[in-house]
């Protein structure tokens, strides 16, 4: 089975990779001669997935499976969401995406925070989705070097490492992408079986 994983993100694209299913021929945007950015536009973490998967299915015909995955904060009524990677601005700029959080967060004793991503996956003519989250909470300053996006600021529950201070296979096993590839994998698998 060949799917194209709808990003251009190099980091998503690496830890997708590691979790799929064997015997799956995973196409990135660049080997389907999908140069563009994809258009983002949806209200919602979900519309953003399912416009970006029928986006690369429409226009280049392949089974097309796409994410996208906001940080929601309580105290913030659960911003940055779905402009999570624009919080600071346009540029996407990951550091002033931090800073800007932090200095929100400045006054706020509930820290309270979830990663929350949706795969959305475009196969034949059906369209299926699969939600991942994690909860946890943002530390007062950045912690570890790894990772990208709002990681190094964000505390699991249950843990005592940021994701940006975990191994990329520490990650995978309770993140967000990580549980919601999980479903998409095992949905994968059954298919592949029938």
């Amino acid at each position: 089975m060949k799917l194209v994983f709808a990003t251009h993100n190099s980091h998503k694209l690496s830890e997708v990779q590691r979790m799929l299913p064997p015997g799956l021929t995973l196409l990135t945007l660049d080997e389907i001669g999908c140069h563009q950015e994809i258009p983002e536009t949806a209200d919602t973490i979900e519309g953003n997935a399912i416009q970006k998967a029928r986006y690369v299915k429409e226009r280049y015909g392949y089974d097309t499976f796409a994410d996208d995955t906001g940080l929601e904060v309580r105290a913030l009524d659960n911003a940055p969401g779905v402009y999570s990677a624009r919080y600071a601005g346009e540029a996407k700029d990951n550091e002033a995406n931090i800073n800007l959080l932090l200095e929100n967060l400045q006054q706020q004793s509930d820290r309270a925070a979830q990663f929350k991503t949706i795969f959305a996956l475009c196969l034949g003519t059906e369209l299926y989705t699969f939600e991942g989250i994690v909860r946890g909470e943002i530390t007062h300053e950045r912690h570890g070097a790894g990772g990208f996006g709002y990681d190094a600021v964000f505390l699991p529950e249950g843990y005592k490492d940021t994701f940006a201070q975990m191994t990329q296979e520490q990650k995978n096993r309770i993140s967000h992408r990580g549980r919601a590839l999980q479903k998409l994998s095992a949905f994968l698998e059954q298919r592949n079986e029938k």
